[in-house]
């Protein structure tokens, strides 16, 4: 039997490869590769670029979405589309420029 993790412990876990699979308002699970965990310094809110595996209609296949880790009234993470292309656009900035640092540090190695 598999233990259970909620999506945060799924999410921090630099050993997980597995994909992560999240389920829509129509009860479709869609099943998403984990790119990144963006934290956002101004709402101090916490944010994942998840790239989908499962085909999305209106999702093109080299594209990938930013979600907003949320807490449920059950005090449960949950992830929800994050629909601001300003925030969205925040995000995949910061990730590029850690994405740049990473490289540019491993040039100077």
């Amino acid at each position: 039997m598999k233990e259970y993790k909620n999506v945060i412990d799924i999410l921090l876990d630099e050993d997980n490869c597995d994909s992560i699979i999240l389920t829509d308002e129509d009860g479709v699970s869609i099943e998403f590769e984990q790119v990144a965990v963006i934290p956002r310094k101004e709402d101090d809110s916490l944010y994942c670029i998840l790239k989908p595996i499962t085909k999305m209609d209106d999702v093109a296949d080299d594209e990938a979405l930013v979600f907003k880790v949320n807490e449920s009234d059950e005090m449960e993470p949950t992830l929800t589309s994050v629909s601001d292309k300003q925030i969205a656009k925040e995000i995949f900035d910061e990730y590029y420029q850690l994405v740049d640092e990473e490289l540019k540090k491993k040039e100077n190695e």
